[in-house]
């Protein structure tokens, strides 16, 4: 089945999802720097794949939900939060309803290796579980393996929190902990992720999948990483320029009061790390002594 595609963005992910789709269906791209008409590329398209960070979805979801194709199908790539605490999927529910499907991608997906032929993985959310008939079609022959899975809130958290934990795996590899912090800081992690998403009423078991530990696991120990670089920076004292959607997930977090993170112990030290970085290695210290407790 050859499909009309749009990518909204042209990122780094925007290319790799041009790089996958191009071959075999018809794609077409929207930027804000573009000057294509948004709403007459929407109005065409079959399936439209938000390249765009979250804090982007609903100004752009509101602005093309008048002009989507009754059989349209929008997804998500975005692995943040908005600046009301809200992930992708929850803005797609809140714009479309059930009047248009939707659903997210989230995984293991790097750009630059999906650019270079290399295999990527993800978890596939959807509103209407029918419709991974045409994810199956959208990447048929590509190197992107995709999962059908239900759990759309906890595959969303997952990959979000992820990057939370993944800048505490750059601290320790800066300070020398070693790989068996690593095995600690992995196990920790997950467990965490666990609790926190079964207290949104999703499936604790979510996070060991590719939008939690796959996505996790490659975040938190590949050297191109930027929440991975983020923890090394913050150990070694430079501590501007620090952003990402990890930070944004904390400062989003504390905001809104989404869950009590004083619960989680290890996502608190991530939290007052970036919070203080300047005592770093004492609240690291003061951490190891309390674990030891355990």
């Amino acid at each position: 089945m050859h499909l009309r595609v749009l990518i909204l963005g042209y990122g780094e992910m925007g290319h790799a999802l041009e790089y996958l789709l191009a071959r075999s269906h018809e794609v077409r791209i929207w930027s804000r720097s573009g000057t294509t008409s948004l709403e007459e590329e929407v109005a065409s398209a079959e399936v439209i794949i938000f390249c765009l960070p979250v804090k982007a979805h609903f100004e752009v979801i509101a602005r093309i939900h008048p002009f989507l194709a009754e059989d349209s199908l929008c997804l998500s790539i975005a692995k943040g939060l908005d600046e009301s605490g809200q992930t992708a999927s929850q803005i797609f529910a809140t714009v479309l309803g059930d009047k248009h499907r939707f659903g997210v991608i989230l995984g293991p997906m790097i750009s630059e290796e999906i650019r270079l032929g290399r295999y990527a993985f993800a978890d596939v959310a959807l509103s209407n579980a029918h419709d991974f008939v045409s994810i199956q079609c959208l990447f048929k022959g590509s190197k992107l393996v995709c999962r059908q899975v239900s759990d759309m809130s906890g595959s969303n958290w997952s990959v979000i929190l992820k990057n939370v934990y993944a800048i505490m795996f750059g601290v320790a590899d800066e300070l020398q902990l070693g790989a068996n912090m690593r095995g600690h800081l992995m196990v920790t992690a997950l467990s965490e992720l666990s609790s926190i998403v079964k207290s949104f009423g999703a499936d604790a078991n979510t996070p060991y999948s590719y939008a939690g530990l796959g996505d996790l696991l490659t975040t938190a120990t590949s050297e191109n990483s930027h929440h991975h670089e983020l923890g090394r920076k913050l150990a070694t004292g430079q501590f501007t320029d620090i952003s990402g959607e990890g930070i944004n997930t904390l400062r989003m977090v504390a905001k809104y009061r989404l869950f009590d993170s004083h619960s989680y112990p290890l996502f608190t030290l991530v939290s007052e790390i970036v919070t203080d970085p300047a005592t770093l290695k004492e609240k690291v210290e003061a951490y190891l002594e309390k674990i030891r407790e355990w």
